[in-house]
């Protein structure tokens, strides 16, 4: 008998056999649960979409006040000729 077929007869003996017992608050524990994971998960969401944007102003704020596009001045002045 391969590994697959006997696999295949363990999972059948198990769903042909009687079933367990459900914990009465397995349903609406579970619910809770998963109500609360989709809480956590959306305000974590919501809470990295406004740490992004912010990052996005604060750059955007720091670029139009240095403007690092621009050539800084040239700490040296150029030489005098024609004197």
């Amino acid at each position: 008998m391969s590994d697959h077929d006997r696999k295949q007869d363990q999972v059948r003996r198990v769903l042909e056999g009687p079933h367990p017992v459900v914990p009465t608050g397995l349903a609406a524990s579970a619910a809770a649960r998963g109500d609360r994971l989709l809480r956590r998960r959306r305000a974590l969401r919501r809470a990295g979409w406004t740490l992004l944007a912010a990052a996005a102003v604060a750059f955007a704020v720091w670029a139009s006040l240095t403007r690092p596009w621009e050539v800084p001045p040239s700490g040296v002045s150029p030489p005098l000729e024609g004197w």
